[in-house]
């Protein structure tokens, strides 16, 4: 998209938000770089140069306008819908595994060498892991520093900073103000917090359909991990430092979320795992366009446009969920995964609602005894299988993992059919084509609508929707009378 001078400029002129997060404009008669909605009045086309990620601009020594906050637009939508290796280099270091493991950890998570991650991220994103990095750092900082009262000591090493000296000139240069200057700015009105829960307002791109993604989370809800109160959706993390606690509530313009951790140096992975549970960086105008093309969905796309796909935050937890959800109904799946949280979950306190504990660890469900699971064998034998593969590390279904290697790997486990990988796919992995042809729901809506009665025949026809089937099935879905589809009375 940046290569395209020409389509960026009037994206700039016409403060187009579609495309916040596609690229950046450094403007080198001011030194900032922006948004492309900036508000403020455009540049000359002479005057703007363009980049793919923020991290590239601050690189060639822009500093982040502090009118537009182009460090806060939603993420590119490149990074989610992709397989490749840079996008799964992209997921993994949203995710803070440059912080915690290195470039060495993420490149060995990837399979690659160190200096073949830092070649292809600069050809593709004008930086390496570092700077990207860094630049997601100075985001955190920046949000602690003015939404909390916490000491700059404890925000630098919140964010990730390895010293109270880089936090500061990382801030100076990225912000051209210093942190001290940073909170003086906080607007008047919204007083920073303490050191508990954080609220801050998830950014997307219009529109979003906040019916199936809310309705689906808050009705396939674990009891104890997850709960709908008083309008919003509330669950339970694990995190690398410790845990938190999410609640999202949406708005018309964005997601209001507050988070309490236990542990601040989570920050920036907690937010990045609520925004991907949540598709916080698709491109709906993009999906609904192609999907539209068939006259069959079009009339569905246009009643309520912009629907996402519901993920997870916890990507074993979900296999695990998964199988517990074979053939049987979404309350008695519940019922199964809520029984196992209360025997091998660990508990937490929540002063502000009903959450007890944290999903057990695929390592801590390998100690079940399978004689205590209230549903046959072969399924007993399905999930052992399953939880022995996870905590083994056989299977990686984490958000840097590849797509086709966890479906071959999924395909070989006993009891794990079409339907169970391809649901896995598409709310653990993310993967926006999954498809599920065989899902009793998608051959309900397909008899509906007259589109082919068979998996196979339903399939070629579904060939259209590509690379956008999961999003179709979340139409196909709606069509049904479930709770899936409606957002829960507040």
């Amino acid at each position: 998209m940046h290569e395209d001078a020409e389509r960026c400029v009037r994206a700039v002129q016409a403060k187009d938000a579609r495309f916040d997060g596609w690229f950046f404009t450094g403007v080198v008669t001011t030194g900032i770089y922006c948004r492309p909605s900036c508000p403020v009045v455009a540049p000359k086309p002479e005057n703007m140069r363009f980049y793919p990620s923020a991290a590239a601009a601050q690189q060639a020594g822009f500093r982040a306008c502090k009118r537009c906050r182009p460090d806060t637009t939603p993420g590119s939508p490149e990074w989610n819908h992709r397989a490749d290796v840079v996008a799964r280099a992209m997921r993994l270091i949203s995710d803070g595994v440059v912080d915690r493991e290195g470039v060495p950890g993420l490149a060995g998570r990837l399979g690659y060498s160190t200096r073949q991650i830092e070649r292809q991220l600069n050809a593709e994103l004008g930086a390496g892991p570092l700077a990207l990095a860094r630049a997601q750092r100075a985001q955190t900082a920046r949000l602690l520093i003015e939404t909390t009262t916490l000491p700059m000591g404890d925000v630098a090493f919140a964010a990730g900073f390895a010293s109270i000296r880089a936090f500061n000139e990382t801030v100076r240069e990225v912000f051209a103000l210093t942190p001290s200057g940073l909170r003086d700015r906080v607007a008047k009105g919204h007083p920073p917090a303490g050191s508990g829960a954080l609220s801050l307002r998830l950014p997307f791109r219009a529109p979003l359909c906040p019916d199936n993604l809310f309705g689906h989370l808050a009705a396939t809800a674990v009891p104890g991990v997850e709960e709908w109160r008083d309008g919003a959706y509330r669950r339970a993390m694990r995190l690398p430092h410790g845990h938190g606690i999410a609640t999202l509530r949406p708005h018309p313009d964005h997601v209001a979320c507050t988070l309490t951790l236990s542990d601040l140096r989570d920050l920036t992975i907690a937010i990045s795992r609520c925004r991907w549970m949540l598709d916080l960086d698709a491109d709906p105008i993009a999906v609904d366009d192609l999907l539209r093309t068939d006259p069959v969905l079009a009339a569905l796309v246009d009643k309520a446009p912009g629907r996402r796909v519901p993920r997870t935050v916890d990507a074993p937890e979900f296999a695990v969920r998964a199988v517990l959800g074979q053939q049987v109904s979404t309350a008695a799946a519940r019922t199964h995964a809520g029984r196992l949280v209360t025997a091998y979950g660990d508990p937490i306190t929540d002063a502000g609602g009903g959450l007890t504990h944290l999903f057990p660890t695929p390592s801590a469900l390998a100690e079940l005894n399978p004689e205590d699971l209230a549903f046959p064998q072969t399924r007993r034998n399905t999930l052992m299988t399953l939880v022995d593969a996870l905590a083994s590390g056989e299977i990686d279904l984490g958000v840097g993992s590849d797509w086709d290697e966890a479906r071959a790997r999924l395909s070989v486990l006993p009891g794990i059919g079409p339907w169970t990988i391809e649901t896995i796919a598409m709310r653990a992995l993310g993967d926006p084509d999954a498809f599920t042809p065989t899902d009793l729901g998608i051959r309900a809506a397909a008899k509906s609508l007259d589109l082919p009665a068979t998996p196979a025949a339903l399939t070629r026809h579904a060939a259209q929707w590509r690379p956008w089937r999961a999003y179709a099935v979340q139409y196909l879905w709606a069509t049904g009378d479930h709770a899936i589809n409606l957002l829960p009375a507040s």
